[in-house]
């Protein structure tokens, strides 16, 4: 079973080792982002893909049927408790902090798991300002999933970047009024399986969202 300790570790060297982007904004990808285990632990994760109809390019037009790493699910599956207890923990909080250059004191953790069908798009979008910091681990493995990565946008809404999607790679960036990001509609033959880390505010109102809704992190 891996430990918190362990989760961390994997994502120290991952965020050491990733790779920035300055341009249209900063952004970083990475790489053996969680030990594989992990990875692997929260794609078999029994929750089978929400009956969704058209998003019209946005998450919250579900959002009754979105899954989040909350208190009830951190008791339940051993993975969820690991991996939010490693996010939340100061090593991993420092380190953050210091290689994207944020300021992440009284904002609280949260993770959503999503699994994205055939039809799933989302229009260009910045992220509400309530988000301090946006992390996406990709899940899914397979030949047909290469194209599934995240849009990175100019100012103009134009596509100049895809990150790269493969199992357990990923993307990070600082929500602002540039980081224009998106999912253009694509064909997705299976279930597009990711993880999103965010770093919320205070007034963040969804507290059954939050990993730790009444612990802010140190």
């Amino acid at each position: 079973m891996t430990t918190p300790d362990a989760v961390s570790a994997s994502f120290l060297r991952c965020l050491e080792n990733s790779r920035l982007f300055d341009q249209p904004y900063n952004h970083w990808l990475l790489s053996e982002a969680l030990p594989e285990e992990s990875a692997d632990a929260i794609a078999e994760l029994p929750w089978g893909p929400p009956p969704v109809s058209d998003t019209y390019g946005k998450r919250e037009t579900n959002n009754a049927s979105r899954t989040y790493f909350g208190e009830e699910n951190r008791a339940r599956y051993a993975v969820c408790e690991t991996v939010a207890q490693a996010f939340q923990s100061r090593p991993v909080v420092d380190a953050i902090q210091k290689a994207c250059n944020v300021d992440l004191t009284g904002t609280s953790l949260r993770i959503e798991y999503c699994q994205d069908t055939e039809g799933f798009w989302l229009e260009p979008h910045t992220d509400i300002g309530v988000k301090k910091y946006t992390m996406l681990i990709y899940l899914s493995k397979g030949p047909n999933c290469s194209h599934w990565g995240t849009d990175v946008l100019d100012e103009s809404r134009t596509v100049v970047a895809r990150a790269p999607y493969a199992f357990n790679e990923g993307l990070i960036f600082i929500p602002g009024s540039n980081t224009w990001h998106g999912f253009e509609k694509r064909s997705i033959d299976g279930v597009r399986k990711s993880i999103i880390v965010n770093y919320v505010g205070p007034e963040w109102r969804a507290r059954q969202e939050l990993c730790f809704p009444d612990k802010p992190v140190a």
